[in-house]
């Protein structure tokens, strides 16, 4: 901390840290108010800013209640992102309570960005860490725009992170690096290993908008990997779930005022084979149709709300389970090598990629797959990213015609993914958004691009 700062209150103390819309007024008796102010939630979602909508391939007007495509992320507006420039290398998340490092020093190995925490002093501060990997998707911002991974040039893209406040750069090409290499790294080990017994950590790119697996350790090949660091103090409770069985088949968490369907699309049986598989129109309509539990206000999550349910203690391979609390029900899968596993879960936020809306994001909740070839020329189903990931499949389409995946990875390509729809938390309707954006680059792209 800070060794001098005045305090007149400690009202006034919990204002400097806290977001204005966590304030509570205690009441010790009828009429008797108190001073002390708490959050109301440790754990405020801040919104997307995804404030476009899109059907299957391309931005639309806003539909309105009942037509088709209602109920994905821009329709719904929550708690939009709210930062504070301090002045003193820090950013302020007025939704969060956390406080960031405005720019990230040189790239470092893991190892380094873990030790290096306790030696930073940016703004004065002493209480700076590697954040979680839920801390650091906090700041993601789907407003940005996915890159082809072979671009050459940074000009005219649009990242996934808010750069009127953060310091953002694309990877240099002139260093031997990608455009899309600006992957930011965590303090979320992945419990499991990825690729061939690699040892993982989760990581967010704001150049492509996903979580992802990344190595921690020496390559034989490349050596060990590098990463952007942002670092973060403050709300040591932030990304900590507290769910509450309500005993109707549904579950609230304490920590963010969703409440969640216990259950998912397997097992209500959803979908043309009652598999509970749908793709992002189908999965959109039957979110908002549902009336389960007396309640008929379900939707489909966006992308930060599934997120934060991900217990990112778990796996298919230590606890051979979905990464999700055992308070919820996953229904299993079967992945594309024949394993026992768990799906991946649609979310209402398109993954806009080069000019195109035709893609959407999920969260894996099992194995994050691709299939990577092997020594001997063939192919093999590996997971990739890890389970937790936040990866986009297309919309609409035929898995089929993916059999080895799609992207230098092999992404499996899944398109008819689970559900698990969400109510409540501070959400109104947004029933309009900005003027349509013109098409200035070619909606048309390489396919198999995707990174």
């Amino acid at each position: 901390m800070k060794p001098t700062l005045a305090i007149c209150s400690v009202s006034a103390f919990f204002a400097l840290f806290l977001p204005p819309k966590a304030f509570v007024v205690a009441e010790d008796s009828p009429g008797q108010k108190t001073h002390v102010v708490v959050p109301s939630h440790t754990y405020s979602i801040v919104d997307t800013a995804q404030q476009r909508c899109y059907d299957n391939s391309r931005e639309i007007i806003f539909p309105k209640t009942g037509q088709p495509f209602f109920g994905q992320d821009a329709n719904y507006k929550s708690n939009e992102p709210t930062y504070r420039d301090n002045g003193d290398g820090t950013i302020s998340d007025l939704v969060s309570g956390l406080m960031w490092q405005k720019t990230p020093g040189p790239k470092v190995t893991f190892n380094q960005a873990v030790a290096s925490a306790a030696g930073c002093r940016v703004g004065g501060f002493d209480d700076w860490r590697l954040p979680s990997i839920k801390e650091l998707y906090s700041l993601i911002d789907f407003s940005g725009e996915d890159i082809d991974p072979q671009a050459r040039s940074a000009e005219g893209l649009r990242p996934f992170i808010d750069t009127d406040y953060f310091d953002f750069a694309y990877g240099d090409p002139s260093k031997g690096e990608r455009i899309i290499d600006s992957q930011c790294a965590t303090s979320t080990k992945y419990v499991s290993t990825t690729m061939h017994g690699s040892q993982t950590m989760f990581g967010v790119n704001f150049a492509d908008g996903r979580i992802k697996g990344y190595p921690i350790g020496p390559n034989r090949r490349r050596g060990e990997k590098t990463y952007v660091v942002f670092y973060v103090r403050g709300n040591p409770d932030y990304g900590t779930n507290a769910f509450h069985d309500n005993g109707d088949g549904t579950v609230t968490d304490q920590a963010t005022g969703l409440t969640w369907m216990q259950g998912d699309s397997g097992t209500m049986k959803a979908g043309d084979h009652r598999d509970g598989k749908l793709n992002w129109e189908q999965a959109l309509a039957w979110a908002e149709e549902l009336t389960f539990a007396a309640r008929s206000d379900w939707r489909l999550p966006n992308a930060k709300e599934l997120q934060s349910i991900v217990d990112y203690t778990r796996s298919p391979d230590t606890t051979q389970s979905a990464a999700i609390s055992e308070i919820f029900a996953c229904t299993p899968q079967q992945n594309p090598a024949g394993k026992p596993d768990f799906g991946s879960y649609w979310t209402g936020t398109t993954h806009k990629h080069m000019g195109r809306g035709d893609t959407a994001a999920y969260v894996s909740f099992g194995r994050s797959g691709g299939w990577m070839r092997d020594p001997r020329g063939g192919t093999s189903l590996l997971d990739v990213h890890g389970a937790g990931a936040q990866r986009s499949d297309p919309k609409a389409g035929d898995p089929s015609r993916f059999p080895q995946g799609r992207g230098p990875q092999g992404d499996v390509i899944g398109i008819y993914n689970l559900v698990r729809p969400v109510r409540g938390g501070e959400v109104t309707v947004r029933k309009n958004g900005p003027p349509i954006e013109q098409q200035t680059r070619p909606t048309r792209g390489r396919p198999g691009r995707f990174q």
